[in-house]
């Protein structure tokens, strides 16, 4: 079994919602397969004009889980300015020239000029990954634990919060 878990950190002005949470269902997620062969499955974002099963307007997620046959290339648009990165979790692939080996993380340029990115799998053999992308919030991070805000007091009266069982009071 696999599984991988990625937040998504929210702007300052929207850390104090009450939480958001969805278990998605194999079924609940759009795939589609590329006349290559690469299947898609897109979690959240827009990939191919197929829509994901997550959207976020402040950070205008990408998170598609990619399926490679060997030798297969699979392109996809980036908006300029977004942060991306391709996690390889079987196989091998290029991206760039650059080989990426399995367990290895690519980290994309953040380039206004780049317009997307091709992930080429090895001629022999499959590869899966994930690309990820979103566009930076340019705020600060405080983090401890699972907590995540702007500032170290901001972290303080979460977990004061916290230890008070006062999160998602919206009273506060």
């Amino acid at each position: 079994m696999e599984g991988f878990q990625l937040w998504l950190n929210l702007p300052a002005r929207d850390k104090m919602q009450a939480p958001w949470y969805r278990d998605f269902t194999h079924a609940d997620l759009p795939r589609f397969v590329t006349s290559g062969g690469v299947a898609a499955t897109v979690i959240a974002g827009e990939s191919h004009g197929v829509n994901g099963a997550v959207t976020r307007e402040a950070t205008s997620p990408l998170y598609l889980d990619l399926h490679l046959p060997a030798g297969a290339r699979f392109e996809q648009p980036l908006p300029a300015g977004h942060n991306a990165f391709v996690y390889v979790y079987r196989g091998s692939v290029t991206i760039g020239g650059q080989p990426v080996p399995v367990q290895r993380m690519a980290i994309l340029a953040n380039d206004p000029q780049a317009d997307g990115v091709a992930i080429e799998a090895a001629a022999d053999a499959p590869a899966r990954v994930l690309l990820i992308a979103g566009r930076p919030l340019g705020e600060p991070i405080a983090q401890y634990g699972p907590f995540v805000m702007n500032t170290q007091a901001e972290i303080y009266q979460a977990l004061s919060d916290f230890r008070e069982g006062h999160l998602g009071d919206a009273a506060r």
